[in-house]
């Protein structure tokens, strides 16, 4: 018997590339990822951490400033920059974040030419939204994707054998 899973759709599967991205985060405060997709192809990838060369969060402690971490770059930022390093165009694509843009990586994306948006998780900035929102940005709230991967290798050695023995 071959056992099949749900394929997830093109904005769960990028949602849970953004999941995945935020597991190498380095701030304690908040683990966020960040996928720029355009026609399906992954442009770049960000999670919220220190900028090159300076002290992580989780070895040095987050710096606090008027109740944020300033020590990291968030998630957006993080992509953005290795967009421009790697001199690929974003203008136009879309951005998979795990929680809603604060209202400055909400403006640098829009400045980028981010066109839309695919988040689960609210923010507490409401900027962002109306910024998003007012420069035509479209946003998709989606539910959180499982958080498991559904990779069964047992069926599909068992599936694989059954095509071989025939």
């Amino acid at each position: 018997m071959i056992y099949k899973t749900k394929r997830p759709s093109w904005d769960e599967y990028f949602l849970k590339l953004a999941m995945l991205a935020s597991e190498r985060a380095t701030c304690p405060r908040m683990h966020c990822g960040c996928i720029l997709v355009k026609d399906r192809f992954v442009l770049a990838t960000g999670y919220n951490g220190s900028i090159p060369g300076q002290p992580h969060c989780e070895d040095a402690g987050c710096l606090i400033v008027d109740n944020h971490c300033v020590r990291t770059n968030h998630a957006e930022i993080n992509a953005l920059v290795q967009a421009a390093i790697h001199g690929v165009n974003i203008s136009g694509s879309t951005a998979y974040i795990t929680n809603m843009s604060c209202t400055t990586c909400a403006k640098a994306l829009i400045a980028a030419g981010i066109r839309r948006v695919v988040v689960f998780s609210d923010f507490h900035d409401t900027l962002a939204t109306d910024f998003f929102t007012s420069s035509g940005v479209e946003i998709v709230k989606c539910a959180m994707p499982e958080q498991e991967i559904n990779y069964n290798l047992e069926n599909y050695t068992s599936a694989k054998k059954t095509a071989n023995s025939k």
